[in-house]
C-alpha cells in the first residue's frame, strides 16, 4: 500500500467555527493529520508528498466535479473579502438563499452565502492553498492505483464528502473522493464510492446522482436527527441514467457496531450488483464513540472488521481520508482499520 499526504494542507487551519449560535474551536485542524499520521505510523505504514500541488491536469480534474464559478470563488473570495469595510479575517457569510436563490451576486458576502451551505467552513488567507494540496493528496493516491499499486490511500484534510458541484460545507471545499473516482473512470468503466462516515457524503452524492457509471453508497445517522439534515434519506436513489446507482443507509442516532457492520455488509451486496472495477472508500473515522461530533458507539475494534469487509471485496481501492476528529483515540481508529484491510 502506498500512503500519500501533503504537508501544506497545514496552511488551512481555521481555529474556530459557528455551530448552534456559538462560536467555537474547530476541530478540524493540522492536529488531525499529526494524530493520524501518528497512527499510520505505530502500524508501520509511511506517507509520501505528491511531487506537485496545482498542476492544468488536477484544475481539468476538478472542474468535471464542480462548477468553473465555484472553483474560482475558493481561489479569490478571501482576498475580495478582505476588501470590504469591517470585514473579518475569516470569511464566514451571514446570508444564504434558504429555499433558493433566484440569481447569482456579484457581491462576496453574497457568494460566500450562495457557495458556503453552513457555518462550518470558515476560510483564511491560506486556506486555498491546504484546500487544493488536500485535494492533489487523494489524486496523487488515484494516480499510484492506475500506476499498479493495488490499494493507495490519501490523507486528507480538509475532507471532501460534504462539497458538492457548487458549494462547500461540513469542512469539506473540494470533493476529494469524487476527485480520485474522477481519476479512476479513466481507466475503469464502473467505480463504486462507499462512505463509512458518520455523516452522509451529500455532495458526492449529488455530484453523481444523474450518472451511472459512478456508484455511490452511504451509511449515516439518520439526517432526520443529524448533519447534514437535508440529505441522505433511503429514498435518495439517483436520478435519469442515476437511477438505482445511489444507495443510502441511514442509521438510528448512537448505533453501535454491531449495527454498523450488519448495514455495511447490506451496503456492500448491493454495490456488488453494481459490477465495480475499483472502489472509493471515503473513510471516516467519526463513527467512534468518543469523536467529539457524537453521533455513534463504535470502538476501536470495530475498524478491524469495517477494513475487513471492505478488503474481502478484492477490489483496486483508493482509500480516502473524510471525518475523524481530535480525540486519543483517533490514530488507532485508524491503525485498526489498516490492520484489518490488511488482513483480510
Amino acid at each position: 500500500m502506498k500512503l500519500f499526504y501533503h504537508p501544506d494542507q497545514e496552511h488551512h487551519a481555521p481555529a474556530s467555527f459557528l455551530v448552534r449560535g456559538q462560536l467555537t474551536s474547530s476541530p478540524e485542524g493540522p492536529v488531525r493529520a499529526e494524530l493520524l499520521a501518528r497512527g499510520l505510523a505505530a502500524a508501520g505504514l509511511t506517507l509520501h508528498a505528491p511531487e506537485d500541488v496545482d498542476t492544468p491536469r488536477l484544475r481539468s480534474r476538478l472542474a468535471q466535479i464542480h462548477t468553473p464559478r465555484y472553483l474560482s470563488f475558493l481561489e479569490t473570495i478571501h482576498s475580495r473579502w478582505r476588501e470590504l469595510p469591517g470585514a473579518a479575517e475569516l470569511v464566514m457569510p451571514n446570508i444564504h438563499p434558504c429555499g433558493g436563490g433566484h440569481h447569482y451576486p456579484r457581491h462576496p458576502v453574497g457568494q460566500a452565502g450562495w457557495h458556503m451551505h453552513d457555518m462550518a467552513c470558515p476560510m483564511g488567507a491560506d486556506s486555498f492553498r491546504g484546500i487544493l494540496a488536500s485535494a492533489a493528496t487523494a489524486e496523487a493516491a488515484a494516480e499510484a492505483l492506475l500506476g499498479g499499486h493495488g490499494t493507495t490511500y490519501a490523507l486528507c484534510r480538509p475532507p471532501g464528502h460534504h462539497a458538492g458541484p457548487d458549494r462547500a460545507g461540513g469542512f469539506c471545499f473540494l470533493n476529494n473522493s469524487a476527485l480520485a473516482a474522477t481519476v479512476l473512470r479513466e481507466q475503469f468503466s464502473r467505480v463504486a464510492i462507499v462512505d463509512v462516515d458518520l455523516h452522509h457524503g451529500n455532495g458526492t452524492q449529488d455530484i453523481f446522482y444523474y450518472r451511472g457509471d459512478v456508484w455511490t453508497g452511504s451509511l449515516h445517522v439518520d439526517p432526520a436527527d443529524f448533519y447534514p439534515f437535508f440529505w441522505g434519506g433511503a429514498n435518495e436513489e439517483g436520478m435519469g441514467e442515476g437511477l438505482g446507482a445511489n444507495v443510502n443507509l441511514p442509521l438510528p442516532l448512537g448505533s453501535d457496531g454491531a449495527v454498523f457492520l450488519d448495514a455495511l455488509e447490506t451496503l456492500l451486496e448491493r454495490m456488488q450488483a453494481f459490477r465495480p472495477e475499483a472502489m472509493i472508500v471515503a473513510l471516516g473515522l467519526d463513527a467512534h464513540r468518543d469523536d467529539p461530533l457524537a453521533g455513534m458507539t463504535l470502538e476501536t475494534e470495530d475498524f478491524i472488521a469495517v477494513g475487513r469487509q471492505l478488503r474481502r471485496l478484492g477490489l483496486p481501492t483508493v482509500l480516502v481520508q473524510e471525518g475523524g476528529y481530535p480525540t486519543e483515540h483517533l490514530g488507532h481508529n485508524l491503525a485498526a482499520f489498516m490492520e484489518g484491510f490488511s488482513d483480510a
